[in-house]
């Protein structure tokens, strides 16, 4: 509000404490409905359901959570949801998540997510969409698995990855870098924090929500003033209660997971080599053979863009963009609806497989001044037939990986497709 508010921006005002008062909030909180269509060990996948009149068209998209945070990342809140931006386009929009991580989860590494979850999750898309390759679109952790598998499993049915704030040199990190060279000074086995996840069975919840928290301490502590100075806009105090509500979200970290994102990608830097070894082999980002879209965003301070910007000599084929926005407002703030999302549109289009571009859609994908493609690579990528249940084959004519159409769901999976489960609406 102006210094001096005018008369509307008074009406807005209290219009807005009124809402605050007798309906507890201002934003739309509704989650997208979607329907639970496969599960297993920390691994949930969800298909959104299409709305009104809008047929489904082109390849699936899948979304990739992060570890520690809530899938509410993609579906913030009505009118800043990724997941509502591409259910109302017409695109089949899915989601991977984890569920509640507990104690009995603590043995379970990284590899647990780029061997089983992820390849799983990627074969169920896919055979769920008709048979057609799968678009990734993984956040912070969520990216940095999505380029693994990738990495990983070359024959998977992937037609592209973005991977959005995901930090590949931990020494450009300002809340990191100060203290690597302090990390483990005593030795691994005496290692404080060592210890501390290896008792707990990993890092819990409320740990996990202090620290995102204070990821942003100088907007913790003005939030306050901040929202007292915008009672007017509508917009601004829906965003403050959504993020809020992410924020109370968080989600605990497997012990073992925990212990190598510790040892392997702060203090050890793997990912800046562009290489990580994971039970008996080497996972390296230059063996991704699919078209990649990596973001930055100018206001990340748990993913700045000099964290991110090293992928560029990472990846085969990537294009590169620098966007407005912190570590969750690039994803789904204000400001992503005109710069994030609708890049993320033209990528998606331009790498469609044949069968994915039955419907042009119109989406403006102008690049930003900081925005650097390299040269495309050759890529054997696999190529879906378009008909419901057709078989994926790479470029020798061979059945990709979990490409049976014939393929048995487990009884549970059967039952979500029936029935509301868990998690659907």
């Amino acid at each position: 509000m102006d210094l001096i508010p005018k008369p509307d921006q008074i009406v807005a005002a209290s219009a807005n404490v009124a809402q605050k008062v007798l309906y507890g909030g201002v934003a739309d909180l509704r989650p997208m409905p979607r329907t639970l269509i496969d599960e297993g060990t920390l691994r949930e996948v969800y298909h959104y359901r299409s709305q009104g009149r809008v047929r489904e068209t082109g390849d699936p998209v899948l979304l990739v959570t992060p570890l520690a945070a809530p899938s509410l990342c993609f579906d913030l809140r009505r009118g800043c949801s990724l997941v509502e931006h591409l259910v109302t386009q017409g695109r089949p929009t899915y989601l991977v998540e984890y569920g509640q991580v507990s104690f009995k989860d603590r043995n379970l590494g990284m590899e647990h997510w780029v061997q089983e979850v992820l390849p799983e999750a990627i074969r169920t898309v896919s055979r769920h969409a008709g048979g057609r390759p799968v678009h990734l679109v993984g956040w912070s952790l969520g990216g940095t698995f999505s380029l693994l598998t990738a990495a990983a499993w070359s024959k998977l049915p992937i037609a592209s990855v973005t991977a959005v704030g995901s930090p590949v040199d931990v020494t450009q990190v300002p809340l990191i870098a100060p203290v690597r060279p302090l990390l483990g000074i005593v030795g691994d086995r005496a290692s404080l924090i060592t210890l501390a996840y290896r008792v707990m069975g990993g890092v819990p919840q409320p740990l996990v929500k202090r620290a995102f928290q204070l990821s942003a301490f100088d907007k913790l502590v003005t939030k306050p003033f901040v929202q007292l100075a915008k009672l007017d806009d509508t917009d601004f105090l829906a965003q403050i209660e959504a993020v809020d509500r992410f924020t109370k979200n968080m989600i605990a970290y497997p012990g073992r997971t925990f212990g190598q994102l510790y040892h392997r990608m702060v203090r050890g830097n793997e990912l800046a080599e562009g290489t990580v070894h994971f039970e008996g082999r080497d996972i390296s980002f230059a063996d991704i053979t699919v078209p990649v879209l990596a973001f930055g965003g100018s206001g990340d301070t748990i993913a700045p863009v000099s964290s991110v910007r090293p992928i560029e000599d990472l990846v085969p084929d990537l294009r590169f963009e620098v966007v407005p926005g912190g570590h969750l407002g690039m994803l789904t703030g204000r400001g992503a609806r005109e710069t994030t999302w609708r890049i993320l549109d033209s990528f998606i289009d331009e790498h469609a497989s044949d069968a994915g571009r039955t419907t042009k859609r119109a989406s403006s994908g102008a690049r930003t001044a900081t925005a650097k493609k390299k040269p495309s690579a050759p890529a054997k990528r696999a190529t879906a037939s378009p008909a419901r249940g057709g078989t994926v084959r790479n470029a020798q004519g061979e059945p990709a990986i979990g490409s049976n159409p014939n393929r048995r769901f487990s009884s549970a999976s059967s039952r979500g497709l029936a029935a509301p489960r868990r998690g659907a609406s």
